[in-house]
This record gives structure tokens, sequence and C-alpha cells, in this order.
């Protein structure tokens, strides 16, 4: 299993490199400025970091008891990354209804296209980070 350090350069390097992508993206698609898509961005990854090594601790567990390893196929990916945004959407959704003063369908339809944004990234950079830093016990199970 990841070590408390390893999940926190983990959080951290995912939240910073989508940021940088993201909140561009976001104010073109939507049509707002970069600084409230920032700021939203900014909240959102934090408390994206916050959700995200509790989540991967939780989930980690849940591997390793049901399967024995921590070693994640294509299908379990891909389960990961949607149960991942499922939760995260749940907590944004007020929030950017109520920084950007738009309504809650409004707020939404930004946050499932956040969420959308950030399964493919997720499932892109989780697959590379495990190639990047791979644990001794996957070696073992290959």
């Amino acid at each position: 299993m990841r070590s408390p350090l390893d999940r926190l350069r983990h959080a951290l390097s995912f939240e910073i490199i989508a940021l940088v992508v993201m909140i561009p993206l976001g104010a073109l698609a939507f049509g707002m400025p970069m600084h409230d898509i920032g700021v939203v961005g900014i909240v959102a990854a934090t408390l994206a970091t916050l959700w995200n090594m509790l989540y991967n601790l939780l989930f980690d567990h849940a591997l390793q008891r049901l399967r024995g390893t921590t070693l994640k196929t294509g299908p379990v990916r891909v389960l990961h990354a949607v149960l991942f945004e499922i939760g995260l959407l749940i907590a944004l959704m007020p929030f950017i209804a109520w920084y950007l003063g738009i309504s809650l369908w409004h707020a939404l339809v930004m946050d499932v296209s956040f969420a959308l944004f950030y399964m493919l990234y997720a499932l892109v950079f989780n697959w590379a980070y495990d190639r990047l830093f791979p644990l001794p016990e996957w070696q073992a199970a290959r």
C-alpha cells in the first residue's frame, strides 16, 4: 500500500497539474473570467485533495480486503474514478452556485462538465502515476 508521503505527492501533483489545464479551459468553455473559475478551481482542488487522500486510502483498503491486492485493472480504475467524482460532485455543486451566483441547475451543468474532465484526467494521471511510482507488491503480482 502507498505511504502517507506518497499519497500526499500523488494528491498534490494531481491537483496542481489539473488546475493548470482546467482553469483556462473552464473560463473559455463557460465564458467566465479566469479569476472566477480560478477561485472555484482552487476551492474545488483543496476539497478534492482532502477527499482524494481519504478516498484512495479507503478504496485501497477495500481492494486489499476484497481482492488481496491494491493492483487496479482497467475496469477497477474506471469504477475508482466514477465513484470519486460522484462524491465530489455532491459536495461542490452548492458552492459553485453560491460563489458564481448562478442557479443550481447551471452549477450542476458546470460541475458535471468539470467532473467529466476530471474523470478522464484522473484515469490518465493515475495510470501514469502508477507506472512512474509502482509499488513493490505489484512487481510480485506480475
